[in-house]
């Protein structure tokens, strides 16, 4: 079984519960994710009947679109999950008439980054100390700490 050929990628429905156990993976503050879910749409990776991954896509006005959140469970991750899920937010912006997407990601997320940069996206920015200045606790990640945001665009 292919488990890529077996994930629907649809829309969070509106009477679904918000799959917070996945957003948290990728941003640890609900209050963060709270502050960006309205005006946001949420796009989840189905298997079977499990939800096993998920994007959230934020208009940020004129013809831009930003990836907010993109998780998929642990145990599935370095599986091409997190790619198609990628592809898929890149191909809804570009079907809903935006002309560029932006990520934001820590300094320390290795993998992200290259993965951003495999799928065209360029460093646009870097917002320093943002995860110092926005989180209440520290957030480590491949042993290192996140401090500033690099923020990746691609133009569709």
């Amino acid at each position: 079984m292919d488990l890529l050929q077996d994930i629907v990628i649809r829309p969070l429905a509106k009477n679904e519960p918000v799959p917070y156990e996945l957003l948290l993976l990728a941003d640890p503050s609900k209050e963060m994710i709270d502050g960006y879910l309205p005006g946001s749409a949420i796009y989840v990776a189905q298997s079977e009947d499990r939800i096993i991954g998920e994007y959230v896509l934020y208009p940020l006005g004129g013809k831009a679109a930003e990836v907010k959140n993109i998780a998929v469970e642990a145990p599935l991750q370095g599986q091409g999950i997190g790619k198609l899920l990628l592809m898929h937010a890149v191909s809804t912006a570009r079907a809903k008439g935006y002309r560029s997407v932006t990520i934001g990601t820590a300094n320390s997320s290795v993998a992200q980054i290259y993965l951003y940069q495999q799928q065209g996206f360029q460093i646009t920015d870097v917002k320093e100390d943002y995860y110092l200045l926005n989180y209440a606790e520290p957030i480590y990640e491949n042993g290192e700490r996140c401090k500033d945001q690099l923020v990746l665009t691609k133009q569709l």
